[in-house]
C-alpha cells in the first residue's frame, strides 16, 4: 500500500513536469484568433488519470498549471488563461477516464474522447462567455469579446480536443495493456 502511494506520488510529479514542458510546445491555429493556443499537456493529465484515478489526473492538470504560471505570469497578474487551461483539461479528462472505465475497450476510449471533447468545448464555451472573456475584458481594457464563442472558441476546443484524441488514440493503441496492467485505482 505503502509503495503504491509512493509510485503514485512520483509518477503525478513525473507527468507533471511532462505535461508542464508540453505546455511550452504550444501553436495557434491559423483561422482562430491569436490568443487561442493547442498544446497537448493534457495527455499527461489523462493517463495519470486512467491509472490512479481522476484525482492523479486534477493533480497533473494542477501542477503543471501552476509551475507555468510561476515560470511565465500572467498578462493580467492573475492567472486567467491558466485556470482556463486548469478547466479545459478536468473537463477533458474527467468525462473521458469516467467512460472510459466503463466501457474498457479501443471502440470505448474512442467513445470517451469523443465526449471528452464535447464537454470540454460546451462547458468552456460557457466559461468564456460568462466568466474568462468578462475578466479579460475587466482586467485588460479588452473589447467584449465574448461575440466570439460560437464562430470561434466553440470551433477551436472542439478541434483541440480531436487533435488531443488522435494523439492519445496513438499512444493508447500501444499503451492499452500497460495502462491496464499498472493501473492502481482499484487495488
Amino acid at each position: 500500500m505503502k509503495n503504491t502511494k509512493v509510485k503514485a506520488m512520483v509518477s503525478i510529479g513525473m507527468l507533471s513536469s511532462i505535461a508542464y514542458l508540453l505546455m511550452f510546445l504550444n501553436f495557434p491555429l491559423p483561422m482562430f484568433p491569436n490568443f487561442l493556443f493547442v498544446d497537448f499537456s493534457d495527455i499527461p493529465a489523462l493517463i495519470a488519470a486512467l491509472i490512479f484515478g481522476p484525482v492523479a489526473g486534477i493533480l497533473v492538470e494542477l501542477f503543471k498549471n501552476m509551475l507555468n504560471y510561476f515560470a511565465t505570469g500572467s498578462p493580467t497578474g492573475i492567472p486567467i488563461g491558466h485556470l482556463a487551461n486548469f478547466a479545459a483539461g478536468i473537463v477533458f479528462i474527467l468525462p473521458t477516464c469516467y467512460l472510459y472505465n466503463k466501457l474498457k475497450s479501443k471502440k470505448g476510449m474512442t467513445l470517451a474522447l469523443v465526449a471528452g471533447t464535447i464537454i470540454m468545448a460546451v462547458v468552456m464555451s460557457i466559461a468564456n462567455y460568462f466568466i474568462i472573456l468578462p475578466a479579460y475584458t475587466a482586467l485588460m481594457g479588452f473589447p467584449d469579446m465574448r461575440n466570439l464563442v460560437v464562430p470561434a472558441i466553440l470551433p477551436f476546443n472542439i478541434l483541440k480536443g480531436v487533435m488531443m484524441s488522435i494523439i492519445f488514440m496513438l499512444l493508447f493503441i500501444r499503451m492499452q495493456a500497460w495502462l491496464n496492467k499498472f493501473s492502481v485505482k482499484n487495488a
